[in-house]
């Protein structure tokens, strides 16, 4: 008779154990992503067409539903503009490199069953952008991630992510 109840009580708890570690499985667009190319498809031909001749950008999805993203216009790094942080007397050169940078951090929540990713904002480059939600389809192929946002004043963008 003790040998059924050991019997019972381990296969309880490898039961548990898978349960939980099923749970643990974290979701496959995690990690770093490098942005490959950000399209816009031509509503007249229907192409896809690089976006406003070139982007470059880094997401990250981490296991705790925190994303981050950060994109700029191709080569914002190199220039000669320097300028210290959190000043207003910064050229008028330099606010509109400025604007070419756009970042933000969100929660978020995946549903596979839709191949949709909801990010729920917490901060953004834009002030007019904080806390708001925007849902995204994305489409997941070994190590290429495309993504593509769902608002209608957005839906024409098409971004291509390598994991890093």
């Amino acid at each position: 008779m003790k040998e059924c109840i050991y019997i019972v009580i381990i296969s309880i708890f490898l039961h548990g154990c898978n349960e939980n570690c099923d749970e643990v499985n974290t979701n496959d667009i995690n990690g770093l992503w490098s942005l490959e190319v950000m399209e816009q498809k031509d509503i007249n031909t229907g192409e896809w067409r690089e976006w406003r001749n070139g982007m470059q950008g880094y997401l990250l999805y981490d296991d705790n539903d925190n994303m981050a993203l950060h994109l700029t216009t191709e080569g914002y790094e190199e220039t000669d503009l320097r300028f210290p942080n959190f000043t207003d007397t910064i050229s008028i050169d330099a606010l509109k490199h400025l604007t070419n940078s756009y970042v933000y951090f969100a929660k978020y929540k995946v549903d596979k069953e839709n191949n949709i990713v909801e990010h729920s904002r917490i901060s953004h480059s834009n002030p007019g952008d904080w806390n708001k939600v925007v849902r995204r389809g994305f489409e997941l192929n070994k190590d290429t991630l495309i993504i593509r946002p769902l608002e209608d004043s957005n839906s024409g963008l098409r971004l291509t992510w390598i994991r890093y």
